[in-house]
């Protein structure tokens, strides 16, 4: 990934920070705080730190002319460009530049608590992006030099998809449906093979019997028996005996 390294973005701002003469190191201990003079600071003005491309700086400026007083690169941290004290959170140990190859170490420190915690996660927040950007560097670089993978399809080629879970449909259990043939279904509760009874609870009494016993008697010639002429005569008897039956059991004939 290509760096712009004209452009120069704002991490933080403190309006008031103090700068301090420190003595030189003792030991390796690291530095302590109580070994200055915290009540007569060399210097207080405000402090920024901007960053261009992987490297962050460490400003001085007056607070009112906003006059460069002291810079400061840093190209890693934790490191030697910004140390902490061991004997309080508010003051750092910093390395200063003049741009001539020239270096001094003095020590920053903050009025509050709060602006040194921002002091310290501003330059965290800035390394911690250069390392992302430096392992998705490598990743690219990575993929770019390895084989791509042809995943087409070759002249010829083919493939087979099995898929599970279908059931075939039965050929023998498909039902027939029937050929309309004129007729119409049976009236609601009728029973199959049967005739709807009259309403009332009255049977009905057939008009003609068939006479089977000539179709038995193979023998015997068959008798001519003209018909009856009066065709409801039988209508009527079985009219008036159902009648009678009616009057016999309590019921109320009703004419």
């Amino acid at each position: 990934m290509a760096e712009d390294n004209s452009y120069e973005s704002m991490l933080c701002v403190k309006p008031e920070v103090h700068v301090y003469r420190i003595p030189p190191r003792a030991s390796n201990r690291g530095y302590r705080a109580a070994d200055w003079k915290l009540d007569e600071p060399a210097w207080s003005g405000r402090m920024k730190i901007t960053a261009k491309g992987k490297i962050a700086y460490i400003k001085l400026e007056d607070r009112n002319t906003g006059e460069l007083f002291a810079q400061a690169p840093v190209e890693q941290y934790p490191g030697c460009a910004v140390e902490a004290v061991t004997d309080s959170s508010r003051y750092f140990v910093i390395r200063i530049e003049d741009g001539n190859g020239r270096h001094a170490f003095i020590g920053l420190g903050f009025a509050d608590r709060g602006d040194s915690f921002d002091f310290n996660v501003a330059l965290q927040d800035h390394f911690k992006w250069v390392k992302q950007e430096g392992e998705l560097a490598k990743l690219e670089a990575t993929q770019s030099t390895a084989p791509k993978l042809d995943l087409s399809f070759k002249e010829g080629q083919t493939i087979k998809i099995s898929i599970g879970n279908i059931k075939k449909k039965d050929a023998g259990g498909a039902k027939t449906r029937p050929m309309g043939g004129g007729l119409l279904p049976p009236p609601p509760g009728a029973k199959a093979g049967g005739i709807v009874p009259p309403p009332g609870g009255q049977q009905t009494v057939p008009a003609v019997q068939a006479n089977t016993a000539p179709l038995l008697d193979f023998g015997s010639p068959i008798s001519a028996t003209p018909p009856s002429s009066d065709m409801w005569g039988d209508f009527t008897a079985a009219g008036s005996n159902s009648c009678k039956d009616t009057v016999k059991s309590g019921w109320v004939q009703f004419s």
